[in-house]
């Protein structure tokens, strides 16, 4: 038996967490379509997106942001030796891909930083500073 969850229980701050666009904009059939797996992650500071992209250079792949939309894509196109070469099979083949993130107000769009780590891209976005502040602060004890 599958257990369900009523509605009437679960606290509204829960429907703001799972119907985020940031979280929910990553299982479009689109972007599952595209294989390109990501993980992302948050703490007090900053999300984090990592992009699991294994064989594609960091001089390759594409980020932007326009709009509060981030962008993740790399164009990939098969080497001139390739086309002369004969595969007996083949199963790794030039990829392309586009991945899109509607990014939270909470993000400083200015310090957003990437790196490339053997085979994951990992795409920093820091809080504004505001955020940050509001997040943390201490609380008396009576």
């Amino acid at each position: 038996m599958i257990a369900r969850i009523n509605s009437s229980y679960v606290p509204a701050y829960w429907d703001d967490f799972f119907n985020d666009s940031f979280l929910n904009n990553c299982n479009t059939p689109e972007q599952k379509k595209s294989g390109l797996s990501v993980n992302i992650i948050e703490d007090d500071r900053s999300f984090k997106i990592e992009v699991s992209a294994p064989g594609v250079a960091r001089k390759d792949m594409d980020i932007s942001i326009d709009n509060d939309i981030l962008s993740i894509s790399s164009e990939q196109t098969e080497q001139d030796e390739e086309k002369n070469s004969r595969y007996l099979r083949r199963e790794f083949s030039p990829a392309s891909f586009k991945r899109n993130f509607q990014l939270p107000e909470s993000i400083d769009a200015e310090k957003v930083s990437a790196r490339h780590e053997d085979g994951i891209l990992i795409v920093e976005l820091p809080k504004k500073e505001e955020v940050v502040q509001k997040l943390s602060r201490q609380i008396e004890v009576k």
